[in-house]
């Protein structure tokens, strides 16, 4: 796991190993070990490494190619790099390192572009051809390793694992996306391939960018999952081959030639995994869990359990120390606003497995494989609504629920509101965290005017359109593996685990679980209110039944609390008072929502924390 930067000379005129060093060095919490720097008359390339894997200087990158032609910045894990590693040896590559970056360099030397099929990872890597003077960038499969990129027009391009890195550079000059705020105040991030910034891009998972000098850069699109449904297999073989596969890519990860362990929630996930780590390790699985106060969100209990039935050294911390300091940090990692409040338990995991080891498996990806997030099935009650109950009913019930702001008459409102929209838009309202109603309230008059033709319901449209004809299951699966995954989940499991140089590997996350899991009939993942159906059969010989059966609880905190209690001084500095916000929020607005909560009225807490995560981002960046 590494950090990476660069850009053309074109781009940058004045760029120097000096500058590429800076771009490094700001993100050098993504690789403590060692930096490199690469300079030629076309091409500038930065690194920092978090050594996994062959921890000798050998390692060090920028690394090149055998026959001296390619250097490469590669950011990831290949973890079928020893396989690929004899297939390359017997066509005749020599390998200098043990690394799984050489591996790259030797697939690319054999067959371009369309390496890529063949890794099996999480990466983001650039790779610098000094014969055709070509850059090839590409991000993995899912998009666990993030890549942002700016173009100044032609062949003027610059490229990093982290925006920072970006805005050292003279020519970026920062500017504010105005139909960013909406997007983030409806999905609490921000989506690829849009940044905070008009000029500055995420690229796509699964896509390359390739840049010939004195050309514009080409993207393509070189994966994508499909659900063709696999028709002549059983539920009980189906079940049998998923736990094959997950234990292959779990046996996988654990390779590594530093100190390894787990995140354990308490959940079905992580658990399974722990499990399978177990019984593919002579040593005692080390595990980390994060809790609360607060009991109604709190699952060491069930992390405890499983630590115990698997003899893991365990770990323990509970989130109430040093809130506030923790809050205010998180923008510096995040770069841009970032509001998933899940983020900080899963720094302060992060924070702790580091103490133990450098790499810790997760079970991030089961949910949006195999149907685990209660708003399916509340979704799937909409639109059975949507199909059966008349529309002038459901108008009915919308006009006399309009105003509710909580109990039954808020959920009949949203029930309605959904079940009155086409499927693809009562999704997006199931995704989203405020009404129109609430944005119109919000927004600053002229930050308003901006946005006044922009419908953000048209990221979710995006992907719930490509799966024309497929069941609505399938719809929403396939549309969270491309927007809320990507953008939300990954986003925070990486910058948190990042910004203490930790690397976590997703064996649920490898591209062969997620294709085979697209496979399966929609009715093995949701049943009624029976969730991911067939990975708890699959992990039922490793974990007890009513642990199997309980309900997902999730990695929240208690937002609704900490604003009425530990977070109202900080709510009164950066939103109450905060003149900073006038360009991009009616502060009066905020007063009125933030009235409401203390009073108890109303449960105004995810909104809150989205409005205090752009005022501390604001603050962090001066913007």
């Amino acid at each position: 796991m590494c950090g990476i930067a660069g850009f053309t000379c074109s781009a940058v005129p004045e760029g120097d190993t000096a500058l590429l060093h800076r771009m490094g060095e700001v993100i050098a919490h993504r690789g403590p070990d060692a930096h490199g720097e690469f300079l030629d008359d076309h091409i500038g390339l930065a690194h920092r490494r978090l050594a996994i894997i062959d921890l000798s200087a050998d390692g060090v990158q920028p690394m090149h190619s055998a026959c001296g032609r390619y250097v490469i910045v590669f950011n990831g894990e290949i973890y079928n790099f020893q396989e690929l590693r004899t297939k390359y040896a017997a066509k005749g590559y020599v390998f200098r390192s043990r690394t799984d970056t050489e591996v790259i360099l030797a697939a690319y030397s054999f067959y371009g572009e369309s390496c890529l099929a063949q890794l099996h990872g999480m990466f983001a890597f650039a790779l610098w051809d000094t014969r055709q003077k070509t850059l090839f960038l590409a991000r993995d499969r899912i998009g666990k390793k993030p890549l942002y990129w700016w173009h100044g027009g032609n062949d003027r391009l610059a490229f990093a694992s982290e925006l920072k890195s970006l805005l050292l550079l003279p020519q970026v000059r920062p500017e504010v996306e105005p139909t960013a705020i909406v997007d983030f105040l409806k999905y609490l991030y921000i989506p690829a391939p849009k940044t905070i910034y008009s000029n500055i891009y995420k690229l796509l998972p699964g896509h390359s960018l390739t840049l010939q000098i004195g050309q514009s850069p080409a993207i393509r699109e070189y994966w994508d999952v499909g659900f063709a449904a696999n028709d002549g297999l059983s539920f009980a073989a189906a079940t049998e081959h998923l736990l094959d596969l997950i234990k292959w890519q779990t046996a996988l990860r654990m390779f590594a030639d530093v100190p390894l362990g787990a995140f354990l929630s308490g959940g079905v996930d992580s658990s399974g995994i722990v499990a399978l780590m177990a019984q593919n390790s002579a040593e005692p699985v080390r595990t980390c869990t994060i809790g609360f106060a607060d009991k109604a969100f709190d699952e060491t209990p069930y992390a405890r359990e499983v630590a115990k039935r698997y003899g893991t050294l365990h770990h323990e911390y509970q989130v109430r120390e040093n809130l506030i300091e923790t809050i205010q940090l998180l923008p510096r990692y995040f770069d841009e606003p970032f509001a998933d409040s899940s983020a900080l338990p899963t720094y302060h995991v992060s924070r702790l497995a580091r103490q133990a080891v450098t790499v810790a498996l997760s079970g991030d990806g089961g949910d949006e494989s195999f149907g685990g997030y209660q708003k399916y099935v509340t979704e799937l009650i909409e639109h059975r609504v949507r199909r059966t109950v008349p529309r002038f009913l459901l108008r009915i019930l919308h006009s006399l629920t309009t105003d509710s702001v909580s109990g039954l008459g808020k959920k009949i409102g949203s029930l309605s509101t959904s079940a009155l929209a086409d499927s693809d838009t009562g999704f997006y309202h199931t995704n989203t965290f405020l009404t129109d109603q609430q944005l119109g309230q919000l927004l600053a008059p002229r930050l308003a005017s901006f946005c006044r033709d922009y419908d953000p319901v048209e990221y979710t449209r995006r992907y719930w359109d490509k799966q024309q004809g497929a069941d609505h299951v399938t719809r929403m699966l396939y549309t969270d593996i491309k927007t809320y995954l990507p953008g939300d989940i990954l986003v925070k499991v990486d910058r948190t685990s990042m910004a203490h140089s930790l690397e976590v590997r997703a064996p649920l996350l490898d591209h062969s679980v997620v294709e085979f899991a697209a496979t399966l009939p929609s009715r093995w993942k949701i049943a009624g209110q029976r969730k991911k159906i067939i990975l708890r059969q699959a992990f039922s010989s490793l974990l007890p039944s009513d642990f199997l059966a309980r309900r997902k609880q999730g990695f929240s905190v208690p937002l609704a609390s900490w604003f009425r209690n530990e977070l109202q001084p900080l709510t009164r500095e950066m939103l109450l008072e905060n003149e900073a916000l006038d360009p991009y929020f009616s502060r009066s607005a905020i007063a009125r929502l933030h009235q409401r909560h203390i009073q108890q009225r109303e449960d105004h807490g995810t909104l809150l924390w989205t409005l205090l995560s752009f005022a501390l981002w604001q603050r962090e960046y001066r913007i």
